[in-house]
């Protein structure tokens, strides 16, 4: 009803394989909802992902699958695509460091053979980086996208773009975070993770990296996902930069070929607004039609 009529959910955070249910619920028509791309449950290195602290003897179930080694790592990938996942989505680094900072998790070799076993199945591998090592390892072993980056780089940017690698900041999910966490934007000065972010931004874009849109949404409320378009802009991108990477841009690096486009043979996937998105992102807000797959969903007189 926003206008997204599409959506990858890159890991259900403990909820199982729920995504793949709704997903289906979807496509079976019992609930209205967008087409929808899902992980699953992401793949963290053992040891990295939390929570953590309790006794050694207490056994605590983990938002993501743990998965190590050559077998291991297999056997994980081929089963949650037998579970439905259309992609498989890996921790590249995480905050596991002697003082909790973000560290790499899985060696090169590893995420390769990730990216090669979905790959023979025809899926993609996306991976949460947030490291310049992290991002690196990810890029050479080949996944499709580095979500995050905010430690990114020129070099690796540019090591990204070589290697046909995209990048999906997230701006919104950090903003929204801080916010949670008492910052009043515009009014408080920007944090060191804003500043950051911004910085990060700005490198990929001089790079030439492949920007995808993607909030992270479920960090802040679902429907409000114009919130990460407004930040593009206000990060550096052109109002018609961001449209093409809502539509065009991550249909193609998504590998959705009939998707992205109004064109002969294309899903008939249509939003209309009030105002001119292109001259002003915020227009996107002002939604009065919503079609997928030819079916209205939402019509404003």
């Amino acid at each position: 009803m926003a206008g997204f009529t599409t959506i990858r959910d890159l890991g259900s955070e403990g909820a199982d394989y729920a995504d793949v249910g709704i997903k289906q619920a979807i496509e079976k028509g019992v609930i209205p909802g967008p087409r929808m791309l899902v992980a699953g449950r992401a793949i963290v290195a053992t040891g990295s992902y939390g929570p953590k602290g309790f006794a050694p003897n207490v056994t605590v179930p983990l938002g993501a699958e743990e998965a190590d080694g050559v077998d291991h790592l297999i056997r994980v990938v081929r089963d949650q695509i037998g579970k439905g996942a259309d992609v498989v989505k890996v921790y590249a680094d995480y905050r596991w460091g002697l003082n909790g900072e973000a560290r790499p998790t899985f060696s090169i070799e590893e995420l390769k053979l990730i990216v090669e076993t979905a790959a023979s199945s025809g899926r993609q591998v996306v991976a949460h980086a947030a490291t310049a090592e992290g991002m690196r390892r990810a890029a050479l072993a080949g996944v499709k996208t580095i979500e995050h980056g905010d430690g990114g780089t020129k070099e690796v940017f540019d090591l990204m773009k070589k290697q046909g690698v995209a990048l999906c900041p997230t701006i919104a999910a950090g903003d929204a975070i801080l916010q949670y966490r008492g910052w009043k934007r515009g009014v408080d000065p920007e944090p060191e993770r804003i500043r950051t972010k911004r910085e990060s931004v700005k490198l990929a874009l001089e790079s030439g990296v492949t920007i995808v849109a993607g909030g992270d949404v479920g960090v802040f409320t679902h429907g409000e996902n114009a919130r990460e378009l407004e930040l593009m802009v206000e990060y550096g991108m052109k109002s018609l930069e961001v449209l093409r990477s809502i539509t065009s841009v991550n249909a193609q690096v998504f590998e959705l070929t009939n998707l992205g486009q109004i064109k002969l043979g294309f899903l008939a996937d249509l939003v209309a607004v009030q105002g001119q998105p292109d001259e002003n992102i915020k227009n996107i807000r002002q939604v009065i039609f919503v079609m997928k797959n030819g079916k209205i969903y939402r019509k404003e007189q």
